[in-house]
């Protein structure tokens, strides 16, 4: 259902799928068991992929992850380098 979808299966890990819409969005979506991770810079493209898979499978929302296979996620901001109006 992820490929019909348009994503793309990870040729190293066939758990992870990922589909571009163009330079900067992106979703990743990794499969562990009955888990799921989805990443993505937009929470609208986040969205979106969580009501496509809500409608396709019997699932819960379980919100933000915090830690996934024992290790700590941290959610940060890109910053950019360059003090404001200097570029």
């Amino acid at each position: 259902t992820l490929v019909s979808n348009g994503c793309m299966i990870n040729n190293s890990d066939k758990c992870i799928y990922f589909k571009t819409f163009d330079t900067k969005n992106y979703v990743i979506i990794c499969l562990y068991m009955n888990d799921m991770l989805i990443f993505s810079p937009s929470i609208e493209v986040i969205n979106e992929n969580k009501r496509f898979l809500l409608i396709k499978f019997d699932m819960k929302d379980m919100g933000e992850a915090n830690v996934s296979l024992g290790m700590k996620i941290i959610k940060h901001q890109m910053v950019s380098p360059y003090p404001k109006n200097t570029i």
